[in-house]
């Protein structure tokens, strides 16, 4: 009887233990603290003050003063035409403009002839003016479309090569562009549910594939009312327009801005990934006296890697996250996997092995 006794409590004890293994599952813990929302998209950076510069008249270029990369001050003169044949436009005007006045303007003849002239007088200046190009504001050389000997509308195989990513927003008219490089621009895009969430004066961050480590920051300008679809995805351009600029960043690199959308301080959180949402209803599975409920929730604000819970959860509470297999993903991009597999199936569960 002693024998059979304890044969009898080993084989409990094991199959206990067995039990035990079968019914463990990981499990995270519903805690206090702040979510932080936050949309991104990505663009090029392109300077939100730049200009396609020309000539104001017709010519053949006598000299370019700057090539690409250059930095110049507002008034430098940058490129200029031959202006032999302008100054002798402009000469013949002023005769004809000072002789006018001479005759005076006591007739309707008179008054007609000197008006003309001095129309005449006046375009020959701005033809004279036009033979100069100047940069109308501080900024950077990007491109120089032409070349000495060519003429003053230029082409693209001028001396100048447009600096790398430079033409981003600039265009490819003008005999030379410009860009002012310390007023930075991304422009993004951004879904539609993404940019609903978007307005005017939130701040951003902006970092750069090409720059580990270095972070702008900037601000929403400006949201495109009208969509472009792409793939049947319909997006919005934003405007994120710098505020502070990093010195290693120039134009045309490829950069992320991330934009906060909402936060919630001191609420009720659970992983992210412990929430699951199907035909309507979020719910969590609440781990309690070894039994796990299926329980619907209120979410409030969701973040990358925590989601709020108005109600249905309280801080403590033990969930176990959706099981995942192996090419199997879950409602919230793959949650954690069950110690042993995940949910125990059939009766194993207590309380019947319902969820």
């Amino acid at each position: 009887m002693l024998l059979l006794g304890g044969a009898g409590l080993a084989y409990a004890q094991l199959g206990t233990g067995q039990a035990a293994g079968e019914t463990a599952v990981r499990t995270v813990t519903a805690g206090r603290g702040s979510v932080t929302a936050s949309v991104s998209a990505s663009g090029a950076v392109e300077s939100s003050r730049s200009r396609a510069l020309s000539f104001g008249t017709s010519g053949t270029v006598e000299k370019i003063y700057v090539k690409a990369g250059d930095k110049v001050s507002k008034g430098d003169i940058l490129a200029r035409l031959d202006d032999a044949a302008a100054q002798e436009g402009l000469s013949a005007a002023k005769a004809t403009y000072e002789s006018a006045l001479d005759d005076g303007t006591d007739t309707a003849q008179l008054y007609a002839a000197y008006i003309k002239a001095r129309n005449a007088y006046r375009e020959a200046r701005r033809t004279v003016a036009g033979t100069v190009l100047k940069a109308p504001f501080k900024g950077t050389i990007t491109a120089v479309n032409g070349s000495v000997g060519g003429t003053s509308s230029g082409s693209g195989s001028g001396s100048g090569q447009a600096t790398a990513g430079a033409a981003a927003g600039t265009g490819s008219s003008g005999f030379i562009q410009l860009a002012d490089t310390t007023k930075l621009q991304l422009v993004g895009t951004f879904t539609e549910s993404d940019a609903g969430k978007l307005k005017q004066g939130q701040d951003a961050t902006i970092t750069f594939d090409a720059l580990p480590g270095v972070t702008a920051t900037g601000e929403v300008t400006q949201i495109q009312p009208v969509a472009s679809t792409s793939n049947n995805v319909v997006q919005y351009p934003v405007t994120i327009t710098f505020t502070k600029v990093p010195g290693q960043v120039r134009l045309g690199q490829t950069a992320t801005v991330e934009v906060v959308v909402g936060q919630a301080e001191n609420v009720v959180t659970v992983p992210s990934t412990a929430v699951s949402t199907s035909g309507g209803q979020t719910t969590v599975t609440v781990l309690k006296d070894g039994r796990q409920t299926r329980t619907p929730v209120e979410v409030g604000l969701q973040g990358s890697t925590l989601t709020e819970i108005k109600s249905g959860v309280s801080e403590g509470d033990q969930l176990v996250p959706p099981a995942t297999t192996t090419g199997t993903t879950g409602n919230n991009g793959g949650g954690m996997r069950g110690v042993g597999g995940g949910f125990p199936g059939g009766g194993g569960m207590p309380g019947g092995g319902g969820r």
